[in-house]
């Protein structure tokens, strides 16, 4: 009995599949010719060059699914970015994380939550950056400074109280870039909404202080005092009140 030949199968790649790879390839700088990307996806969708009311018609129709296909895919881009961030941010891989985020952005640029995780990434970054040549420059680690502001003032731009931001600017205003008083309208808005939130209403107190309102930052000690179930936070809130009175006595 003969032996039967072995047959080399050749994979048919899906059209689909190879339209992606010229795409991928295209967007790698290796030159593909755009006019090679409109014809295969011609050849997929069976659509050359309509003429007649129902050619048109037809080709509208497989175009519009392909165009909903692409948005779908999108969408589902932005959430893996998002989950990869989260993944990096959680690892303590704060560049990566930025970078996710940054990317989740352009598939989202409405969602207030990706600036906020921007913003944190970008304050990690800016605590990391050291001055290698040694010039004596704090420019990096300005620059991330202020992409963390301008990421929570996105974020808020979208959400006017969305509490995580308004907390994140002012713990960036008053210990970061030492502006205190850019912090209080944030605060007061977040003492607002949340109204026993204590940690807040600790970083307003303090905004109040360093602005010299020592009334003000007085009456925030107090509200903290009454509304805490935690006697260490009592103590703490107790002790700083002694401070400003001192200091506004002294003065």
């Amino acid at each position: 009995m003969k032996k039967r030949n072995k047959c080399t199968c050749i994979p048919v790649i899906p059209v689909a599949v190879a339209v992606l790879v010229v795409i991928l390839f295209s967007s790698c700088g290796l030159g593909t010719n755009t006019k090679t990307i409109k014809r295969m996806q011609a050849l997929e969708e069976g659509v050359s060059s309509p003429t007649t009311e129902a050619e048109l018609k037809d080709a509208i129709q497989k175009y519009q699914a392909r165009v909903e296909d692409i948005a779908q895919a999108n969408q589902q881009i932005g959430i893996w970015y998002k989950m990869l961030g989260s993944r990096y941010l959680d690892n303590q891989m704060y560049g990566e994380a930025l970078e996710a985020f940054r990317k989740a952005t352009t598939y989202y640029p409405a969602n207030q939550n990706l600036y906020y995780y921007v913003a944190v990434c970008a304050g990690y970054m800016a605590n990391q950056a050291l001055d290698y040549a040694a010039t004596g420059s704090t420019a990096q680690k300005f620059n991330y400074l202020k992409l963390a502001e301008s990421a929570y003032l996105q974020a808020l731009k979208l959400d006017s109280k969305y509490a995580r931001a308004l907390y994140g600017i002012g713990v960036l205003y008053i210990f970061e870039l030492d502006e205190p008083g850019k912090a209080i309208p944030y605060l007061e808005t977040l003492a607002e909404i949340e109204k026993k939130n204590v940690d807040g209403l600790f970083l307003l107190a303090n905004a109040y202080y360093q602005t010299y309102e020592y009334e003000r930052a007085v009456e925030i000690y107090d509200r903290i005092i009454a509304t805490t179930t935690s006697s260490e936070k009592k103590a703490q809130a107790e002790a700083n009140k002694r401070q400003v009175l001192e200091t506004a006595y002294a003065g």
